[in-house]
């Protein structure tokens, strides 16, 4: 997939998210239908849940598969957005970003507990690491995923809900980029080349 494509698909709804929070009464004034959502996080959530759907099918349409976070994360929106919309409650959407992102840590980390470098079977078409590269590698995420819902966490429960969409839009990305980047070094020093690479990845996986 085109790589600004991809781009649009995952950051998408996050704006639309954004957008519709930020404009929700002006939305619910012309379009009257709107209103029975109530406020603007309402409608947000609806907007989010319809726009993160499209994502995916999009996705599925160009590429025949579906990763397995994007997968995760557009079930997870979908279920407690509903639950936001039935209860009308905004708590279950606030708390989306700290279940998925408790999830994946678990996983990851779980994983490591097992002997399982997980990210290895995620990324290994990406770049090649020996296997201790990618047990770092996959340790960092799960406890960098773990920083993300206690963040999640402190936000939406001292501060009022403008400012965590805000931050959720404008403040987990850069600080995720942020994190991402800070890795590099890391990844060169155990990036493989060669005939080493797919020895590597399977005892990265196995070990």
């Amino acid at each position: 997939m085109n790589p600004l494509l991809k781009l649009a698909l995952e950051l998408g709804p996050l704006g639309v998210f954004f957008f519709a929070n930020a404009r929700g009464a002006q939305l619910a004034e012309s379009f009257p239908a709107l209103a029975a959502f109530g406020g603007p996080i309402f409608v947000a959530t609806a907007a989010f849940m319809v726009a993160i759907t499209v994502s995916l099918i999009v996705s599925y349409i160009m590429t025949r598969h579906l990763p397995i976070m994007p997968l995760v994360t557009g079930v997870v929106v979908l279920v407690f957005g509903a639950l936001t919309l039935y209860l009308h409650d905004d708590l279950f959407i606030k708390l989306k970003p700290t279940i998925i992102n408790g999830l994946f840590g678990t996983v990851l980390l779980g994983g490591l507990v097992f002997g399982r470098a997980l990210l290895g079977y995620v990324f290994d078409s990406v770049f090649r690491l020996d296997a201790e590269g990618w047990r770092k590698l996959t340790f960092r995420w799960g406890l960098f995923f773990y920083f993300l819902a206690i963040v999640n966490e402190v936000v939406w429960r001292n501060f009022s809900t403008d400012t965590w969409v805000t931050f959720k839009v404008f403040g987990i990305m850069p600080i995720t980029f942020i994190f991402t980047f800070a890795q590099i070094p890391m990844i060169s020093r155990h990036s493989l080349s060669g005939t080493d690479d797919v020895e590597a990845s399977e005892e990265a996986r196995s070990d």
